[in-house]
């Protein structure tokens, strides 16, 4: 828990380190809703004339790209320090974490805020909010606490990728490649219902790389669309589960990764 405390000391110092240039802060953030903003506008283009991608109305897929771009934004509010992992290995950096004495890891997710992230944050609630006046959505309490255990969950799958993606550092010395290819699959794959694509790659995008329990499993449980899916429904309700056993395989293999980590001395 002193660890826990002293990670989160980092991180708020970072944000009020980014705040000090008060200009800077409010550009990158209106930089960061208008890049997610022209990215849902590349989608309303399709659907006014299609009306429908899988069946899915513009509402539905308002609801589910607002739904994944709020877990990304939380996501990234941890983890942009990550991003940093490859030039603190190749230049031995890294040495200084390993003598304090809070986790390596915990030190480099807290390091760096991308004051962008809130840009996607902010976007992405807004247009949350306003799909699910779009859509036929029963409120109820169990909805309320799947929500917000999917939410948790999608980030923190995001999040497990990322650390596992980084921990290819230790190994090759490059990992930022790998970590921006990942970008590209969330960005080309994770906005839209995975049936669009096809079978063999909706299973690849559930069971190889987990973004269907991200947003779309929790998106198609909430707006009464299981029946659609190529898995059983449960994988869809337990969802928010996925998260927690990626990120523990993710520590697991840094941990393990980081042994293989050598000073520029060495």
């Amino acid at each position: 828990m002193a660890a826990l405390g002293l990670a989160y000391s980092l991180w708020v110092a970072s944000v009020r380190g980014e705040l000090e240039y008060r200009a800077n802060f409010l550009i990158m953030v209106l930089m960061g809703i208008v890049y997610q903003c022209t990215g849902f506008v590349f989608i309303w283009v399709v659907l006014s004339h299609f009306q429908a991608i899988a069946g899915w109305t513009l509402g539905e897929v308002a609801f589910l790209y607002g739904l994944r771009l709020v877990m990304h934004a939380l996501n990234a509010l941890i983890t942009g320090g990550l991003y940093s992992i490859e030039w603190q290995v190749r230049d031995g950096d890294f040495d200084r974490y390993l003598v304090r004495p809070t986790p390596p890891l915990l030190q480099l997710l807290c390091q760096r805020v991308h004051i962008s992230v809130f840009g996607d944050l902010l976007g992405g609630l807004a247009l949350f909010v306003a799909a699910s006046s779009l859509v036929a959505v029963d409120w109820t309490a169990s909805a309320l606490l799947y929500l917000a255990l999917a939410i948790v969950g999608g980030a923190l799958i995001e999040m497990a990728l990322r650390v596992l993606f980084s921990a290819l550092a230790f190994r090759s010395l490059s990992a930022n490649a790998f970590m921006l290819l990942l970008d590209t699959v969330f960005s080309n794959f994770s906005n839209y219902p995975l049936k669009i694509f096809g079978s063999v790659l909706e299973f690849l995008l559930t069971f190889g790389v987990p973004l269907a329990f991200m947003a779309y499993f929790p998106a198609a449980v909430l707006l009464g669309r299981t029946s659609e899916l190529q898995v059983n429904p449960l994988f869809a309700y337990a969802a928010p589960l996925a998260g927690l056993v990626w990120l523990f395989v993710a520590l697991r293999v840094f941990h393990r990764e980081m042994r293989h980590y050598q000073s520029s001395g060495n």
